[in-house]
């Protein structure tokens, strides 16, 4: 390709790329495709803690655990082969269910901290006391988003899906 063929190739390319950059910026901003205004309708709690955990690439995750039918469940909070995840890192429980989350002593200090996108308000200080437990009883149905933040570089994620 020739010096003049190669620079028209170039700037064809980069004037593609523009135009279709400019496209993008050309909606009616209301935040959905199909520009009617109206809001997408709201992910399904179980939907939004799978793609949460596979966004995240959470560790210990291999589907949700399900839970359902238990009045009580235990999560423990250090686990796997370096101490950085929470053991199921995915349950499904019903709504009324008590949850406990068991510090193992692996990894570090631990905390259980809910993610900007989550249905509940959860939060404790980091802890490396091994037996430390934090107990949250879910009344209501949503998708409780959470990680430790201490090792949110280690993929510590987890989610609790209320029926």
């Amino acid at each position: 390709m020739g010096t003049h063929t190669r620079r028209r190739f170039v700037r064809g390319t980069a004037a593609v790329a523009a135009t279709g950059a400019l496209a993008g910026c050309n909606g009616n901003g209301n935040g959905n495709e199909n520009g009617n205004g109206d809001d997408a309708a709201p992910e399904d709690p179980a939907e939004a803690a799978e793609n949460f955990l596979n966004e995240h690439d959470a560790n210990q995750y291999d589907g949700l655990v399900d839970r359902t039918g238990e009045d009580e469940i235990t999560i423990d909070n250090g686990a796997g082969p370096n101490g950085f995840a929470f053991d199921p890192a995915g349950v499904r429980i019903d709504a009324g269910t008590t949850v406990t989350w068991e510090w193992t002593g692996e990894g570090g200090a631990h905390n259980v901290v809910s993610e900007p996108d989550s249905d509940f308000d959860l939060e404790t200080e980091l802890v490396d006391e091994e037996g430390f437990t934090y107990e949250v009883t879910f009344d209501e149905p949503g998708a409780a988003l959470y990680v430790c933040t201490a090792h949110r570089a280690q993929n510590q994620y987890g989610a609790v899906v209320v029926e």
